[in-house]
């Protein structure tokens, strides 16, 4: 049978459809698998008591209808961003190989002899023994530090504590509510530990939708202090921005954590930019035995709201530091510079301005009143 040219086209514009409903079939199942996995760990907004609490802050702009940072802010456009991501990587911006020490529940056994012990597990998750209390600061265990499973963002390595082998402890402080500082799979298994929470404003809403129970919720605004039996707990500014989806952005408040003894002191900057604030901090609490700060995901397009390696020294200068601990790097690979970038620059920065510091592999504990020697 002949085909007549306008029957062949016809048959062609009915391929070309089916194909084209197909792929859109299959469009909208991918974003609602997406949809589905993600919508839990993407957390909940404020609402009721908490949300009158958020807009009674006075960091809280009611026109904008979102939290204001301490400074103004640029902030580059994603269609930016992105073709960096995109193009060709950066060499050994994730390691062949981790080095890391393994620590486990026993090596916590011995409490500090200087009442002060900090143990690194990558990143910016950090467990802080004073004087006779163990912090857990903005754990991570899961796998990647994303809505989604993107390669991009998981982890170098396996932690280098296992989860079941953590000491016991007495509390956990959150800086802020971005992938790689509050992990839901992690805030599940630390529930079953029954332990307090310590989080910036508005970050409450996501705990308790996962199921943290209300009583063990301590939500913060800027100078706000808690006591945890005899250590003085305080949430302190920071130069960031907040949020875990595309609607939710500055809807809860980020901050730092100085943490407070009888004899020892101790400082925790989350995320951050420079800010004269970090002189604020260092007159009303300073001078502090240790400071932990941010040093790598950095890059020119988001500086302000991360510092760069040389500005974590300056930082540490304007806190009245003795010891200095570059934190959120060494896990993730969260910005566009190869993986021990921040840690060589710091070191050089440090070293130059006659700064202290230390450098551990993932896993690596401490004691600031007996810092180890530098090693590469």
């Amino acid at each position: 049978m002949k085909v007549t040219p306008a029957r062949g086209k016809t048959r062609r514009n009915s391929i070309i459809k089916a194909l084209g409903g197909g792929l859109l079939a299959l469009l909208v199942l991918s974003i609602a698998y997406a949809l589905s996995v993600a919508w839990v760990p993407m957390g909940k907004q404020a609402t009721g008591a908490r949300l009158k609490r958020v807009e009674a802050s006075e960091h809280w702009d009611k026109d904008e209808d979102r939290f204001v940072d301490v400074m103004p802010r640029k902030e580059p456009s994603i269609l930016r961003i992105l073709p960096k991501w995109l193009e060709k990587p950066v060499p050994h911006r994730r390691p062949t190989q981790l080095p890391r020490l393994s620590p486990t529940k026993a090596s916590f056994a011995q409490a500090p002899v200087s009442q002060l012990r900090v143990t690194w597990l990558g990143h910016s998750t950090l467990i802080v023994e004073i004087e006779n209390r163990r912090i857990l600061i903005d754990p991570v265990w899961g796998d990647y530090v994303a809505p989604l499973d993107i390669k991009t963002t998981r982890r170098f390595g396996p932690p280098p504590l296992p989860f079941d082998q953590l000491p016991h402890l007495d509390a956990v402080l959150i800086s802020h509510d971005h992938y790689d500082h509050l992990d839901y799979p992690t805030v599940l298994r630390l529930n079953e530990l029954e332990l307090p929470f310590y989080v910036p404003l508005g970050v409450g809403s996501h705990l308790s939708y996962w199921g943290v129970p209300e009583s063990r919720i301590f939500e913060h605004e800027w100078w706000d202090e808690s006591m945890l039996l005899d250590l003085k707990l305080v949430c302190t500014p920071a130069r960031h921005f907040s949020g875990r989806s595309l609607v939710d952005r500055d809807h809860t408040l980020w901050s730092g954590w100085a943490l407070i003894g009888r004899n020892k002191r101790v400082y925790y900057s989350g995320d951050t930019a420079l800010f004269a604030g970090f002189a604020d901090i260092g007159r009303r609490f300073g001078p502090f035995d240790l400071t932990m700060i941010e040093s790598g995901a950095y890059n020119q397009m988001w500086a302000d709201v991360h510092l760069g390696p040389e500005q974590a020294v300056v930082a540490h200068q304007l806190l009245k530091g003795r010891v200095l601990l570059p934190v959120h790097w060494g896990m993730f690979d969260l910005g566009l510079h190869g993986w021990t970038e921040p840690i060589e620059r710091i070191r050089l920065a440090a070293q130059k301005a006659h700064v202290t510091i230390v450098s551990l592999p993932p896993g690596g504990s401490f004691e600031p009143d007996a810092p180890p020697p530098l090693e590469p």
